[in-house]
């Protein structure tokens, strides 16, 4: 068998195991203790963030043949199947390719039948918004009134795109972005599990990589760990050139300048490290992040939190200083000048030359 992704090799298999979301687990534990489960639910929020794990599990555990209280077993017939995707009771659907009125109409004509094996037969419709409205209006009788036998999850990153008469027929759930101390320690688990010894910095730069996903944190430490090989400690040092982390020190020394308003040095700088290989959209990205966060750290410096901006503690006083140097207001303006220079940097012939410009402009500002 194909060696499995880390996403999916550690998807968490009991409710105990979920990290975060504790206001979602908590009600629908106490639904599945009380046997209060609904026949239709609607999960929204970030990608990455819980969605079709929480739906699996609850899907595992109104099957489950020897529940305790809300846990599914994982170990009786039904629990296996799901686990190892080949239930005939859970059908997972795609909305984004099937998302047209034949498809929920086969979808109609198919929850009539009663569960192969399980009690229920639970629907997961993952990118839920991406069904047609005509679609949408062929499975809102089914989905108000289904067979006993029938569970609806309906999954979604886009709640705002979903139809209102859709949403006042299910239980709806918001996922909220995950918190970094959440990625890392799920990251810290999966390492231990691994057995890669990992220092927790390194984790944290994943973490802070990953956007607020779980899925994509944990597709980096897996790249991480294929990228280092058998090293016995893997390092920050290590990974920066693979996430493309550009050096602070570099973007610490380009601010500067730019606070000195040199713009001839600043201008010299860009092009020498464009010439050794530093691509200018990555280096612009970071400037854009290091900017927003003297500007936090100027408003108010117990705002600028080290893990969140993924600074040391040298690298969090360099930026400090830097932060006395400018005035709050032109600082705003700098930065505004710079995000557009990376919104326009994609469409330029020249990639560098937005940033350039917004560069000699941030250096004569008066």
């Amino acid at each position: 068998m194909a060696n499995l992704v880390l996403y999916r090799k550690y998807r968490p298999k009991s409710f105990s195991e979920v990290i975060g979301q504790e206001h979602i687990i908590q009600t629908l534990t106490n639904a599945l203790s009380t046997g209060m489960v609904s026949h239709a639910y609607l999960f929204s929020g970030p990608r990455g963030s819980g969605k079709t794990t929480v739906a699996r599990l609850l899907a595992k555990a109104v099957n489950c043949e020897s529940k305790k209280d809300f846990e599914p077993c994982n170990k009786c017939q039904s629990c296996l199947e799901i686990n190892q995707s080949r239930s005939l009771d859970l059908i997972e659907i795609d909305a984004a390719s099937h998302r047209g009125i034949d498809e929920m109409r086969e979808l109609r004509e198919g929850i009539r039948f009663a569960p192969v094996k399980s009690k229920y037969k639970v629907y997961i419709i993952d990118e839920s918004h991406q069904i047609t409205k005509d679609a949408a209006n062929a499975l809102l009788k089914t989905l108000e009134e289904p067979p006993s036998h029938a569970i609806f999850i309906l999954a979604t990153t886009e709640i705002q795109k979903m139809i209102p008469t859709i949403i006042s027929r299910c239980q709806r759930f918001d996922f909220r972005r995950l918190k970094l101390p959440e990625i890392v320690k799920r990251l810290e688990i999966i390492s231990k599990k691994e057995n890669v010894k990992i220092d927790k910095k390194t984790l944290e730069l994943i973490a802070i990589n990953s956007g607020g996903s779980f899925r994509d944190a944990e597709s980096l430490l897996d790249q991480v760990i294929t990228f280092v090989g058998e090293k016995e400690e893997i390092k920050l040092e290590d990974i920066k050139d693979l996430l493309g982390i550009v050096d602070i020190v570099l973007v610490n020394k380009f601010v500067d300048s730019i606070s000195k308003k040199e713009v001839s040095e600043a201008i010299g700088f860009l092009q020498e490290n464009f010439d050794k290989g530093l691509d200018p959209q990555e280096f612009t990205k970071a400037l854009v992040n290091y900017l927003r966060q003297i500007l936090i750290s100027k408003i108010n410096p117990d705002l600028s939190n080290p893990l969140i901006s993924g600074l040391t503690e040298e690298e969090s006083l360099k930026l400090q200083q830097l932060a006395a140097a400018f005035q709050e207001t032109d600082l705003r303006k700098i930065l505004s000048l710079f995000l557009e220079a990376e919104n326009k940097m994609k469409y330029s012939s020249i990639p560098q030359l937005p940033l350039e410009l917004a560069t000699i402009e941030s250096c004569e500002m008066k």
